[in-house]
């Protein structure tokens, strides 16, 4: 027991690597002890001895180890009596190729050499100085500790072959320097040539020998080799230390140097080969131990060229015996060997990896205070490294030895500690989770037994009909329910369709069945509470008190589809929270900005993983309500078609007033109520939104604001709400109206508020940080210091031109960012031609080639293209009326550009405003000055109405225009605005373009 211990405890991590290919043979491992008295059968006894045998049953191995004792009945002196009668057929086998080289063949068994016979005692002898030398790795070997080795190396191997067969099992072991590993190492990340190659190669057959003694350390140990085992390429031994030697030179050259000639590889044959014969007492061969050592081998001849010829191997050295140093059992010493026992004990306590090594040690009889033996053992146990422990085999003193094995003994122990302390946390963690675990699983059982809960089926069941008890379900729809729970009864815990059903019951019973919210009928409130969130949008507000009046009347609640658009900042999307909250419904928004995907309106199938129901399903159980205010944000900017359908065609069924009481979801499949809700869209503009989606929504047009009504909702809204973001109180900060009036004029000049806001903010950050910086205690913002917040006007001047000259008028136009003054330039590219009046003959002219050009500039579209065709072919017309002589129209070429040619600019509203500038062009004068027009002309000169009046009056208003020509059929329009906007503007409406050529020319 204690050798199987001791020799795995000396198994280092390449040695146990080894022994794993090792244990193929020999699996398991079986040892026999059979002493009867402790006396002279210590492991460390060098009476002591072994026997061991290969057992062979169904070509598994196993290697057998047995304790010879005095009470054995044989009469060796060491016991080496065979066991059984496979001992004695090995043996048979060993001795008919102990001469040979034993080269295994695919059905050949590995063959263990022994010790000499079997029948001869092995006594290891006090001085034997010429031993093979054999280096090993990482750890030394101490004395009375066995170790595993195998050699590769065919000179090494010949040689412990023979020494063997000899009954010479003898060999010293020394451990490598750290440099020559290290050598090893740095040599495989060198590119592979064929030099490399062939250096690989050499240094693989050289790897159990060395070139110079000063790759090794010069203390080792004396072994005996215990056993050797065959496997043809390599040798596998087990050997014993039994004291310490040291190198005192290469052997002499009788002994250790062969000619290499003599060392050449002999031909194979087919057969078994035949014992060379002896021609003297001593075998040539068994003198051979080294090669020489020569730098320069002997040219082999050319039938040896595929076996290499290495030179510069040490295989055997001169060694002497090493004795420590004398000592006394000083209390000094007695103390370091009590703290080195109890060290460790202490590891063996934490590590039990120890503890039957050190019992078998105490059970053998070995005193276990003895310092010597103390020493080996402490070292032999920790994991420290090679050259540490090396020094304690080279340490003569023995005091001095236990306190560097002490030393070592102490790290292990705080490592040994270490481990315990993180496997410790490790298993507490672990047991934690699991008692955790196990008393969950004790108190689910124990509250079922008692009736106190119920599993997860029935505790399901019960929370979702808990729920159906709360909710007025039609009767369609509480069979699905009814069906899916019972369903949800007979289908197992863990399968993917237990929690598909689960899902779709949570969503059905979470749906507010015949849940609405009491509608507030009072109409002055409504006026109160949208009067203190907006100012102005005075449709709107008509929109929402007439939709209140309506449901006082029904006495009952019910939907509508409304469309809010205009530009941006006008706030639709805010005035859809104060009509909820004037209404008392619930508010839900989402926006279909970009929504390509129909499942995102009508739900995915509940066959899909991961599937979900609609945003109008999400939107029921969030709001827990039938009756909510949903508002559907920018409706315009909807995605279109796509492998994943048409979301503007889902939105038919959602907004249509006589379909949406049945509106069919993909995931719940049941028929969901909608008629109630109240749906608000908003939009930029109309001409994106698909026209059967338009059709089914009631459109409000929500204009933007002119500068009075920006300066009131500056003062009472935005000032207000960014005085409470930056805790600057009114007693800090004062805007006049100039300059309020003045931002709005020359930065702010967008038909929204939100630049608005942004300018008032930045306003207000400004003097904050000064506050906080300069300790400013009042702080007035007028027109002179307005720069100094905001940063230089954007807006300069309101008109390109004060006056305008010959071929240039100036029209209105909507943006939807609101309206602007929009002016149009026409020149004559030959105006000498044009205006030559010699030949006035409309045929003359064509009988001579001469006609006229178009020519147009400033991005236009297609539509406002027409409309210059179509304007300049009125006015020929118009001007032969007016002057049959004059032919610059019919002659002239003509190039009309519309400024800011970077602006895309179309529609058929700017038609009176290019006739205009053509009929100005051809007459050579200017039109009346500070006059601005709009509207469509058809080719028979009839002005037609156009949209976007407010925008074009408060643009024209802002020009400091104040005389405006619009379309007869627009007076209604105009007679909406409010006054303040109509004041000072002379309005003419126009039925033909006859009208509008008076107001302009015939006035001058």
């Amino acid at each position: 027991m204690a050798l199987r211990l001791l020799l795995s405890n000396r198994l280092t991590i390449p040695q146990r690597n080894s022994w794993t290919r090792f244990s193929r043979y020999y699996t398991p491992l079986a040892f026999e002890y059979r002493s009867i008295t402790p006396t002279n059968s210590s492991i460390y006894s060098h009476q002591h001895t072994y026997r061991t045998s290969l057992l062979s049953t169904h070509r598994q191995y196993h290697l057998s180890f047995k304790f010879a004792s005095s009470s054995n009945p044989s009469g060796s002196k060491d016991g080496n009596t065979p066991s059984s009668s496979n001992d004695g057929k090995n043996r048979n086998d060993d001795d008919h190729d102990a001469d040979g080289i034993h080269e295994p063949t695919d059905n050949t068994v590995p063959v263990v050499i022994q010790a000499g016979n079997p029948l001869m005692p092995v006594e290891v002898p006090e001085n034997y100085p010429i031993v093979p030398l054999i280096p090993v790795s990482r750890h030394p070997l101490f004395p009375k500790f066995i170790k595993m080795l195998e050699i590769t190396n065919k000179d090494l191997m010949e040689l412990i072959r023979r020494k063997v067969k000899l009954n010479q099992p003898y060999a010293g072991i020394f451990l490598r320097k750290e440099t020559s590993t290290t050598d090893e190492k740095s040599s495989t990340s060198e590119p592979k040539t064929p030099e490399s190659m062939k250096d690989k190669l050499m240094k693989t057959v050289t790897a159990d020998v060395v070139k110079n003694l000063d790759e090794i350390y010069q203390i080792g140990s004396f072994v005996q080799i215990h056993e050797v085992h065959d496997m043809g390429d390599r040798l596998r031994m087990i050997v014993m230390a039994h004291r310490r030697i040291k190198i005192v030179g290469i052997a002499p050259d009788d002994v250790a140097i062969e000619d290499v000639d003599r060392r050449r590889a002999q031909p194979k044959s087919n057969g078994n080969r035949r014992r060379p014969r002896r021609k003297g007492s001593l075998d040539i061969d068994d003198s051979v131990i080294a090669e020489e050592t020569s730098t320069e081998p002997s040219p082999p001849s050319p039938t040896d060229k595929q076996e290499p010829i290495v030179v510069n191997k040490i295989l055997m050295i001169d060694t002497e015996n090493v004795i420590h140093d004398d000592y006394e059992q000083t209390p000094e010493l007695k103390a370091i060997t009590a703290e080195l026992v109890k060290t460790i004990r202490d590891i063996v306590a934490l590590n039990p990896f120890y503890r039957e090594s050190i019992a078998a040690l105490i059970h053998s009889g070995q005193r276990a205070d003895h310092p010597v033996y103390l020493s080996d053992l402490g070292a032999a146990l920790t994991s420290a490294e090679g050259e540490e422990q090396q020094a304690i085999m080279e340490e003569m003193n023995i005091p001095n030895r236990l306190m560097l094995t002490l030393n070592l003994l102490k790290k292990e122990l705080e490592m040994s500690r270490l481990q315990q302390k993180i496997g410790k946390e490790v298993e507490d963690k672990v047991n934690k989770q699991h008692r955790k675990f196990m008393l969950m699983e004790q108190l689910r059982v124990i509250k079922k037994e008692l009736g106190l809960e119920k599993d997860d089926k029935e505790a399901m069941n019960d929370k979702f009909r808990t729920r159906l008890k709360e909710l007025t379900i039609p009767p369609h729809v509480k069979t699905v329910i009814d069906e899916e729970l019972d369903r949800l009864n007979v289908l197992e815990k863990h399968s993917a369709e237990f929690n598909i059903c689960t899902n779709y019951l949570d969503w059905l019973t979470n749906i507010p069945w015949g849940k609405i919210s009491e509608e507030k009928t009072d109409l002055d409130r409504a006026q109160i509470i949208l009067d203190e969130d907006h100012h102005g949008m005075e449709d709107i507000k008509k929109r929402i008190l007439e939709f209140i009046a309506v449901s006082h009347l029904k006495k009952s609640t019910h939907g509508k589809i409304l469309c809010f658009y205009g530009p941006p900042g006008v706030g639709k999307t805010s005035v859809a929270k104060s009509i909820a909250r004037a209404l008392n419904r619930e508010y839900f928004r989402f926006s279909v900005g970009g929504m390509h995907d129909t499942a995102e309106i009508k739900g995915h199938r509940r066959t899909y993983v991961g599937a979900m129901p609609g945003k109008m399903i999400q939107c029921l159980k969030k709001t827990k309500t039938e009756n909510p205010l949903v508002l559907i944000d920018e409706i315009d900017k909807i995605g279109r078609g796509g492998f994943h359908g048409d979301p503007s065609a889902a939105l038919l069924e959602m907004l249509d007033p006589e379909q949406n009481a049945n509106f069919l979801d993909h995931y719940l499949d049941v028929p969901i109520d909608l008629s109630k809700v109240l749906f608000i869209c908003t939009a930029n503009v109309l001409d994106t939104i698909p026209e059967p989606l338009r059709d089914r929504m009631e459109v409000i047009e929500v204009s933007g604001y002119v500068a009075e009504e920006k300066l009131a909702i500056a003062k009472n809204y935005l000032i207000p709400q960014a005085s409470k973001q930056t805790a600057i109180k009114s007693d800090i900060i004062e805007i006049t109206d100039k300059a309020l009036m003045y931002l709005i004029k020359a930065y702010c000049r967008e038909s929204g508020v939100r630049n608005l806001q942004k300018h008032i903010e930045k306003i207000f950050r400004k003097v904050a940080f000064k506050v906080v910086k300069e300790g400013e205690k009042k702080m007035i913002i007028d027109e002179g210091n307005l720069h100094e917040f905001v940063g230089k006007p954007v807006y300069t001047s309101d008109r390109m031109y004060e006056l305008t000259p010959p071929g240039v008028s100036m029209g209105l136009a909507w943006t939807a960012n609101g309206g602007s003054v929009l002016f149009i330039e026409s020149r004559f590219t030959n105006p000498i031609d044009a205006f030559d009046v010699s030949s006035s003959d409309e045929k003359a002219d064509k009988t001579s080639g001469a006609s006229g050009s178009l020519i147009l500039t400033g991005k236009l579209g297609d539509v406002m293209k027409e409309s210059c065709t179509i304007a300049l072919t009125y006015a020929k017309s118009f001007l032969q009326q007016l002057d049959p002589k004059n032919r610059s129209l019919r002659v002239g070429h003509i190039h009309v550009h519309v400024p800011e040619g970077a602006t895309p600019k179309d529609g058929p509203s700017a038609g009176c405003t290019i006739v205009t500038a053509l009929l100005s062009l051809g007459l050579n004068k200017p039109i009346r000055q500070d006059v601005a027009m709009t509207g469509e002309v058809s080719l028979t000169g009839r002005v037609l109405p156009v949209g976007g009046i407010k925008e074009k009056v408060i643009a024209a208003k802002r020009a400091n225009v104040h005389t405006v020509i619009l379309p007869y059929e627009n007076q209604k329009d105009y007679n909406d605005l409010q006054d303040f906007i109509k004041d000072g503007l002379i309005v003419h409406f126009a039925k033909t373009y006859a009208d509008v050529y008076k107001i302009i020319f015939d006035d001058q």
